[in-house]
């Protein structure tokens, strides 16, 4: 396993940009690299940083790489719009579908060892002290961040996304939610006592209809042909809780993220219906992505929220 912490900086005044790597290979061996760069940017800095130490890698080797550029992650887990520096984009594309990218957030402030070292590198070599830095980057963060909604044209209308261009790839995501309730209605769910029925079979079963149901349900979702949805549902008897988690698989040229997350919160709604006779309090809660694997942006796992 090789983990890369990276990080761009560029100063205004001197006009030039600098970068930093550290690779790990095992948690041991350390690598470093980094290079100074005249009339760039900000953004171009975070993904030369990203490309060039993922280009050390050999081809086919398991990597994750820590970003704090809001700019580099979004793009790479989220589909923002590419508007700008389309050059390193193909070339950052290209080096991670030969590799098993995992792309994760690390906050700008912390504390661990490499990436303060990849940060210390580019803010030296960009001529910047750590408080311009940080100011710099934030203020050029919001305006490039703003215009990445693929879902919306040039006039600010909603769009379907063309992905006819897009090719065919295992896709996989998974979502999770949880039903908070009161301790008695938790109970009748474990001791098969609602009148209903059975509470958690027939919730497993709604949340995979639901996920073949997405695009009726979501205006721009894409049709897909789902290959598996498995949904699972988990007693937490020491929060009153019960824990759902969906996945789904597909052979296509978008992702399953939305389906996954259907699938999640159709199962929560139907443990709601199944027990609103006797517990109309019932919360229903934490819905989010926490994986998706394939397409450009390789595998995601996203960040557990308490």
């Amino acid at each position: 396993m090789i983990e890369i912490y990276t990080d761009g900086a560029y100063n205004s005044g001197l006009q030039q940009g600098g970068w930093g790597a550290v690779i790990v290979e095992d948690g041991k061996k350390k690598q470093t690299f980094s290079d100074s760069v005249k009339e760039t940017t900000g953004n171009r800095m975070e993904i030369t940083a990203a490309l060039e130490s993922l280009l050390v890698t050999p081809p086919g080797t398991e990597v994750i790489i820590y970003t704090d550029s809001q700019y580099l992650f979004g793009t790479m887990t989220q589909g923002w719009r590419r508007k700008a520096n389309g050059d390193l984009w193909a070339k950052l594309d290209e080096a991670v579908s030969e590799r098993k990218v995992t792309w994760k957030w690390i906050n700008g402030d912390s504390a661990n060892p490499f990436h303060k070292e990849a940060h210390t590198l580019a803010n030296s070599l960009a001529g910047l002290e750590a408080h311009e830095f940080h100011k710099e980057r934030t203020e050029a963060m919001p305006e490039e961040a703003g215009e990445e909604l693929t879902h919306l044209d040039s006039s600010g209308r909603p769009r379907m996304v063309d992905v006819s261009a897009k090719a065919d790839t295992e896709r996989e995501a998974a979502a999770r939610c949880r039903v908070r309730m009161k301790e008695a209605t938790f109970k009748l769910i474990k001791q098969g006592k609602v009148t209903k029925g059975d509470v958690l079979t027939v919730a497993q079963l709604a949340g995979i209809m639901g996920s073949k149901q997405t695009p009726h349900l979501i205006p721009l979702c894409h049709p897909i042909l789902i290959d598996n949805t498995k949904v699972e549902l988990v007693l937490d008897e020491a929060s009153n809780a019960i824990e759902i988690t969906a996945t789904v698989k597909s052979t296509g040229k978008t992702g399953v993220e939305m389906e996954a997350l259907t699938a999640a919160a159709v199962a929560a709604l139907t443990v709601y219906d199944m027990c609103k006779a006797v517990d109309r309090a019932m919360v229903i809660d934490n819905l989010r992505l926490i994986r998706k694997s394939g397409g450009k942006s390789g595998t995601i796992e996203l960040k557990e929220w308490d």
